[in-house]
């Protein structure tokens, strides 16, 4: 996956690292703030992503769709495709162009709207990595844990550097007797649960 990604794919990624380091530093962000994972948290997902058993790919929070190639890359590797949430307008019409630049439309459909409410929609779910606002989390969790698969896999982003806004959430899964969870020191830190 990590040594033949296309010329496409990681020209892109670049572009998306620029703008998210821009808006970081000059502190007006064009977009609310891309909000991005860095790169080896993208590398761990592709990784997880690729591990996880048969079902849907949902990725809650596609923000420019940097996260999303990542995903990308693992749904190539294993013959997937991916569904990405978005409720923002102006991030999404960016994701698409993102998708379409780096050629991955074949493995990525993009949904424009409140994932809260698509979500009752989805079963059988394999892989989940949501990247949202952090508010949403724990609905987000009560509605994808129930329709993960034996062995499926939910990772929740920020679980470090927001904590003090997860740490209900965080500590639902760590005792939620469906999964196995941890916290991964990762990026920004990553909530990982494994469906039992």
């Amino acid at each position: 996956m990590f040594h033949s990604i296309p010329a496409e794919i990681q020209e892109r990624m670049s572009h998306l690292e620029n703008l998210d380091a821009q808006d970081r530093v000059d502190g007006t962000p064009r977009l609310q703030r891309l909000r991005q994972i860095p790169p080896v948290t993208g590398r761990f997902l592709a990784i997880m992503a690729a591990s996880a058993p048969e079902g849907i790919w949902l990725e809650i929070g596609a923000s420019a769709g940097y996260s999303t190639l990542w995903l990308a890359l693992a749904a190539r590797e294993t013959g997937r495709k991916i569904i990405t949430f978005e409720i923002l307008e102006k991030k999404a019409i960016l994701a698409a162009e993102t998708f379409e630049k780096a050629g991955v439309d074949d493995v990525v459909e993009l949904v424009i709207g409140d994932a809260c409410r698509l979500l009752p929609e989805y079963r059988d779910i394999g892989f989940c990595f949501l990247d949202a606002e952090k508010e949403i989390y724990g609905e987000c969790y009560d509605m994808i844990v129930p329709n993960l698969v034996r062995g499926g896999l939910l990772i929740a982003d920020n679980a470090i550097n927001h904590r003090q806004i997860l740490q209900p959430m965080i500590d639902r899964a760590l005792k939620d007797s469906r999964v196995d969870a941890l916290v991964v020191p990762i990026g920004k830190g990553e909530l990982v649960c494994r469906k039992l």
